[in-house]
Protein backbone atom coordinates (compact mmCIF):
# COMPACT_ATOMS: atom_id res chain seq x y z
CA UNK A 1 0.00 0.00 0.00
CA UNK A 2 1.27 3.45 -0.93
CA UNK A 3 0.16 6.62 0.82
CA UNK A 4 0.83 10.30 0.19
CA UNK A 5 0.20 13.64 1.79
CA UNK A 6 -1.10 16.01 -0.87
CA UNK A 7 -2.90 19.25 -1.53
CA UNK A 8 -5.44 19.75 -4.31
CA UNK A 9 -4.40 22.35 -6.85
CA UNK A 10 -4.40 25.32 -7.08
CA UNK A 11 -4.42 25.35 -3.30
CA UNK A 12 -5.73 23.51 -0.31
CA UNK A 13 -4.65 22.12 3.06
CA UNK A 14 -2.48 18.97 3.11
CA UNK A 15 -4.39 15.71 3.54
CA UNK A 16 -3.52 12.02 3.36
CA UNK A 17 -4.32 9.99 0.28
CA UNK A 18 -4.25 6.37 -0.85
CA UNK A 19 -2.39 5.79 -4.13
CA UNK A 20 -4.15 3.44 -6.54
CA UNK A 21 -2.63 1.52 -9.41
CA UNK A 22 -2.18 3.97 -12.24
CA UNK A 23 -1.18 6.82 -9.96
CA UNK A 24 -4.56 8.15 -8.92
CA UNK A 25 -5.19 9.28 -5.35
CA UNK A 26 -8.18 8.59 -3.14
CA UNK A 27 -8.87 11.13 -0.42
CA UNK A 28 -8.65 9.12 2.79
CA UNK A 29 -10.56 11.38 5.22
CA UNK A 30 -13.46 11.65 2.77
CA UNK A 31 -13.85 7.91 2.21
CA UNK A 32 -13.20 6.09 5.48
CA UNK A 33 -15.76 5.59 8.18
CA UNK A 34 -15.27 7.35 11.48
CA UNK A 35 -13.23 5.13 13.77
CA UNK A 36 -12.96 5.77 17.51
CA UNK A 37 -9.51 6.94 18.49
CA UNK A 38 -8.28 7.48 14.92
CA UNK A 39 -7.62 10.85 13.30
CA UNK A 40 -7.63 10.28 9.54
CA UNK A 41 -6.93 13.94 8.74
CA UNK A 42 -3.14 13.52 8.77
CA UNK A 43 -0.54 10.84 8.17
CA UNK A 44 0.62 11.10 11.77
CA UNK A 45 -2.95 10.56 12.93
CA UNK A 46 -3.25 7.45 10.77
CA UNK A 47 0.03 5.97 12.00
CA UNK A 48 -0.91 6.69 15.60
CA UNK A 49 -4.26 4.98 14.96
CA UNK A 50 -2.56 1.58 14.93
CA UNK A 51 -4.45 -1.54 13.89
CA UNK A 52 -7.81 0.23 13.71
CA UNK A 53 -6.49 2.76 11.19
CA UNK A 54 -4.72 0.09 9.17
CA UNK A 55 -7.88 -1.99 9.01
CA UNK A 56 -9.81 0.96 7.62
CA UNK A 57 -7.12 1.56 5.00
CA UNK A 58 -7.11 -2.08 3.97
CA UNK A 59 -10.87 -1.94 3.48
CA UNK A 60 -10.54 1.24 1.41
CA UNK A 61 -7.81 -0.30 -0.75
CA UNK A 62 -9.85 -3.46 -1.30
CA UNK A 63 -12.84 -1.50 -2.55
CA UNK A 64 -11.76 2.02 -3.58
CA UNK A 65 -14.40 4.58 -4.51
CA UNK A 66 -14.80 5.89 -8.02
CA UNK A 67 -13.85 9.39 -6.92
CA UNK A 68 -10.10 9.97 -7.23
CA UNK A 69 -7.65 12.55 -8.52
CA UNK A 70 -4.59 12.17 -10.74
CA UNK A 71 -1.26 12.53 -8.97
CA UNK A 72 -0.26 15.04 -11.65
CA UNK A 73 -3.12 17.32 -10.55
CA UNK A 74 -2.03 17.72 -6.94
CA UNK A 75 0.95 19.00 -4.96
CA UNK A 76 2.78 16.29 -3.07
CA UNK A 77 4.21 17.09 0.35
CA UNK A 78 6.54 14.99 2.46
CA UNK A 79 4.46 12.01 3.67
CA UNK A 80 4.90 13.38 7.19
CA UNK A 81 5.21 17.12 6.48
CA UNK A 82 6.14 18.05 10.05
CA UNK A 83 7.44 15.15 12.18
CA UNK A 84 6.68 15.46 15.86
CA UNK A 85 10.38 15.11 16.66
CA UNK A 86 13.70 15.47 14.90
CA UNK A 87 14.42 12.98 12.15
CA UNK A 88 16.83 10.40 13.55
CA UNK A 89 19.80 9.88 11.22
CA UNK A 90 22.61 7.35 10.97
CA UNK A 91 26.15 8.19 9.90
CA UNK A 92 28.74 5.95 8.22
CA UNK A 93 26.29 3.10 7.62
CA UNK A 94 27.60 1.75 4.31
CA UNK A 95 31.12 0.31 4.44
CA UNK A 96 32.25 2.02 1.22
CA UNK A 97 30.98 5.40 2.44
CA UNK A 98 32.83 4.92 5.73
CA UNK A 99 36.02 4.18 3.81
CA UNK A 100 35.69 7.10 1.36
CA UNK A 101 35.06 9.52 4.23
CA UNK A 102 37.97 8.23 6.29
CA UNK A 103 40.28 8.49 3.28
CA UNK A 104 39.16 12.02 2.44
CA UNK A 105 39.56 13.17 6.04
CA UNK A 106 42.84 11.26 6.42
CA UNK A 107 41.35 9.51 9.43
CA UNK A 108 42.49 5.97 10.25
CA UNK A 109 39.42 5.25 12.34
CA UNK A 110 38.33 1.69 12.98
CA UNK A 111 34.99 0.34 11.86
CA UNK A 112 32.34 1.34 14.40
CA UNK A 113 30.96 -1.12 16.92
CA UNK A 114 27.92 1.08 17.50
CA UNK A 115 25.82 3.16 15.09
CA UNK A 116 26.52 6.88 14.85
CA UNK A 117 23.28 8.79 15.50
CA UNK A 118 22.52 12.45 14.84
CA UNK A 119 19.35 14.31 13.85
CA UNK A 120 17.77 16.79 11.46
CA UNK A 121 15.30 19.38 12.73
CA UNK A 122 11.63 18.97 11.75
CA UNK A 123 11.85 22.29 9.90
CA UNK A 124 14.38 20.69 7.53
CA UNK A 125 11.69 18.39 6.11
CA UNK A 126 10.44 19.38 2.67
CA UNK A 127 8.45 17.84 -0.16
CA UNK A 128 9.66 15.46 -2.87
CA UNK A 129 9.56 18.12 -5.60
CA UNK A 130 10.19 21.27 -3.55
CA UNK A 131 13.16 23.54 -4.11
CA UNK A 132 16.08 23.13 -1.71
CA UNK A 133 17.07 26.63 -0.55
CA UNK A 134 20.59 27.84 -1.33
CA UNK A 135 22.06 30.84 0.49
CA UNK A 136 25.66 31.49 -0.55
CA UNK A 137 26.11 33.88 2.38
CA UNK A 138 25.78 30.87 4.71
CA UNK A 139 27.55 28.14 2.73
CA UNK A 140 28.26 26.87 -0.78
CA UNK A 141 29.25 23.28 0.10
CA UNK A 142 25.86 21.64 -0.51
CA UNK A 143 26.13 17.84 -0.73
CA UNK A 144 23.78 14.94 -1.49
CA UNK A 145 23.01 11.73 0.45
CA UNK A 146 20.34 9.25 -0.72
CA UNK A 147 18.90 7.28 2.21
CA UNK A 148 16.13 4.82 3.01
CA UNK A 149 13.68 6.37 5.45
CA UNK A 150 11.98 4.17 8.06
CA UNK A 151 8.76 5.26 9.76
CA UNK A 152 7.98 3.79 13.16
CA UNK A 153 4.52 2.35 13.79
CA UNK A 154 3.97 0.84 17.23
CA UNK A 155 6.23 2.68 19.65
CA UNK A 156 8.51 1.14 22.20
CA UNK A 157 11.51 1.37 24.45
CA UNK A 158 14.39 -1.10 24.77
CA UNK A 159 13.16 -2.92 21.67
CA UNK A 160 14.96 -6.18 20.99
CA UNK A 161 16.49 -6.69 17.55
CA UNK A 162 14.38 -9.79 16.98
CA UNK A 163 11.22 -7.73 17.58
CA UNK A 164 12.32 -4.56 15.82
CA UNK A 165 10.61 -5.04 12.47
CA UNK A 166 7.24 -5.33 14.22
CA UNK A 167 7.68 -1.64 15.04
CA UNK A 168 8.13 -0.49 11.43
CA UNK A 169 5.09 1.08 9.76
CA UNK A 170 6.60 1.84 6.40
CA UNK A 171 9.36 3.23 4.20
CA UNK A 172 10.05 6.38 2.23
CA UNK A 173 12.88 8.11 0.35
CA UNK A 174 15.02 10.72 2.10
CA UNK A 175 17.93 12.83 0.96
CA UNK A 176 20.09 13.92 3.88
CA UNK A 177 21.16 17.13 2.13
CA UNK A 178 24.20 18.44 4.00
CA UNK A 179 26.14 21.67 4.21
CA UNK A 180 29.62 20.23 4.71
CA UNK A 181 31.49 23.20 6.14
CA UNK A 182 28.72 23.85 8.66
CA UNK A 183 28.70 20.16 9.51
CA UNK A 184 32.31 20.35 10.67
CA UNK A 185 32.41 23.88 11.99
CA UNK A 186 30.62 23.34 15.29
CA UNK A 187 33.00 21.15 17.28
CA UNK A 188 32.27 17.99 15.33
CA UNK A 189 28.53 18.19 16.00
CA UNK A 190 26.70 17.56 12.72
CA UNK A 191 23.28 18.88 13.70
CA UNK A 192 23.65 22.45 12.41
CA UNK A 193 25.02 21.49 9.00
CA UNK A 194 22.26 18.91 8.60
CA UNK A 195 19.30 21.00 9.76
CA UNK A 196 18.99 24.09 7.61
CA UNK A 197 15.47 24.68 6.33
CA UNK A 198 14.47 22.53 3.37
CA UNK A 199 17.41 20.11 3.58
CA UNK A 200 15.44 16.93 4.22
CA UNK A 201 13.45 16.09 1.08
CA UNK A 202 11.11 13.18 1.85
CA UNK A 203 8.71 11.19 -0.32
CA UNK A 204 7.24 10.91 -2.81
CA UNK A 205 5.18 8.20 -1.07
CA UNK A 206 5.10 6.17 2.12
CA UNK A 207 5.04 2.43 1.41
CA UNK A 208 3.68 0.15 4.13
CA UNK A 209 6.18 -2.34 5.52
CA UNK A 210 4.30 -5.41 4.29
CA UNK A 211 4.75 -4.34 0.65
CA UNK A 212 8.51 -3.93 0.47
CA UNK A 213 11.66 -5.98 1.06
CA UNK A 214 13.69 -3.33 2.82
CA UNK A 215 16.83 -5.47 2.79
CA UNK A 216 17.27 -5.49 -0.99
CA UNK A 217 16.43 -2.14 -2.56
CA UNK A 218 18.49 -0.25 -5.12
CA UNK A 219 19.25 3.30 -3.97
CA UNK A 220 20.45 5.95 -6.43
CA UNK A 221 21.14 9.65 -6.50
CA UNK A 222 21.61 11.83 -9.58
CA UNK A 223 22.58 15.46 -10.09
CA UNK A 224 21.61 16.96 -13.45
CA UNK A 225 21.04 13.44 -14.77
CA UNK A 226 24.52 12.19 -13.78
CA UNK A 227 24.51 9.26 -11.35
CA UNK A 228 26.46 10.09 -8.19
CA UNK A 229 25.40 7.21 -5.91
CA UNK A 230 24.25 3.72 -6.87
CA UNK A 231 24.04 1.00 -4.24
CA UNK A 232 21.64 -1.34 -2.44
CA UNK A 233 20.25 -1.50 1.07
CA UNK A 234 21.69 -5.02 1.41
CA UNK A 235 25.01 -3.27 1.98
CA UNK A 236 23.85 -1.44 5.11
CA UNK A 237 26.54 -1.96 7.76
CA UNK A 238 24.11 -1.83 10.68
CA UNK A 239 20.84 -3.47 9.59
CA UNK A 240 17.45 -2.06 10.57
CA UNK A 241 16.85 -4.38 13.56
CA UNK A 242 20.16 -3.31 15.10
CA UNK A 243 19.48 0.37 14.44
CA UNK A 244 16.06 0.21 16.08
CA UNK A 245 17.40 -1.79 19.01
CA UNK A 246 20.24 0.63 19.73
CA UNK A 247 18.21 3.79 19.13
CA UNK A 248 15.46 2.62 21.49
CA UNK A 249 17.83 1.79 24.36
CA UNK A 250 16.46 3.86 27.22
CA UNK A 251 14.65 6.13 24.74
CA UNK A 252 11.06 5.69 23.66
CA UNK A 253 10.37 5.58 19.94
CA UNK A 254 6.88 6.81 19.11
CA UNK A 255 4.46 6.27 16.21
CA UNK A 256 5.48 8.47 13.30
CA UNK A 257 9.13 8.81 14.29
CA UNK A 258 11.40 8.81 11.24
CA UNK A 259 14.80 7.15 10.92
CA UNK A 260 17.10 7.94 8.00
CA UNK A 261 19.34 4.91 7.73
CA UNK A 262 22.57 6.19 6.17
CA UNK A 263 24.00 6.84 2.72
CA UNK A 264 26.26 4.82 0.40
CA UNK A 265 29.50 5.93 -1.24
CA UNK A 266 29.57 8.66 -3.87
CA UNK A 267 28.96 11.82 -1.85
CA UNK A 268 30.35 15.06 -3.19
CA UNK A 269 32.81 16.04 -0.48
CA UNK A 270 34.75 12.75 -0.85
CA UNK A 271 35.34 13.21 -4.58
CA UNK A 272 38.59 14.49 -6.03
CA UNK A 273 38.14 17.36 -6.47
CA UNK A 274 35.09 17.78 -4.20
CA UNK A 275 31.76 18.37 -5.94
CA UNK A 276 28.90 20.40 -4.54
CA UNK A 277 25.49 21.44 -5.81
CA UNK A 278 24.70 24.96 -6.94
CA UNK A 279 21.58 26.95 -7.86
CA UNK A 280 19.91 25.59 -10.97
CA UNK A 281 20.97 21.99 -10.36
CA UNK A 282 18.39 19.19 -10.18
CA UNK A 283 18.76 16.62 -7.41
CA UNK A 284 17.06 13.28 -8.09
CA UNK A 285 16.78 10.70 -5.31
CA UNK A 286 15.38 7.25 -6.09
CA UNK A 287 14.76 4.03 -4.18
CA UNK A 288 13.44 0.93 -5.87
CA UNK A 289 9.82 0.20 -5.03
CA UNK A 290 9.18 3.63 -3.51
CA UNK A 291 9.82 6.25 -6.16
CA UNK A 292 11.87 9.24 -7.25
CA UNK A 293 12.13 12.73 -5.77
CA UNK A 294 13.15 15.65 -7.98
CA UNK A 295 14.33 18.69 -6.04
CA UNK A 296 15.68 21.78 -7.82
CA UNK A 297 18.43 23.66 -6.03
CA UNK A 298 17.29 27.24 -5.54
CA UNK A 299 18.98 30.58 -5.17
Amino acid sequence: MKLVTYSPLPEGPPRPGLVLDGGRIVDIPAHVAATPGVDFSSMLGIIRGGDAARGALDALAAKPPAASVAMTDVKLHAPIPRPAKNVFCVGWNYLEHFEEGAKKLQDNRELPQWPVFFSKAPTAVTGPYDTVPFDASISTSLDWEVELGVVIGPGGKNIRAEDAMKHVWGYTVINDVSWRDLQRRHGGQWHKGKSLDGTCPMGPVLVTADCLDHANLRVTCRVNGVTKQDSNTKFLYFKLPRLIQDLSMGMTLEPGDVISTGTPEGVGFARNPPEYMKPGDLLETEIEGIGTMRNPIGG
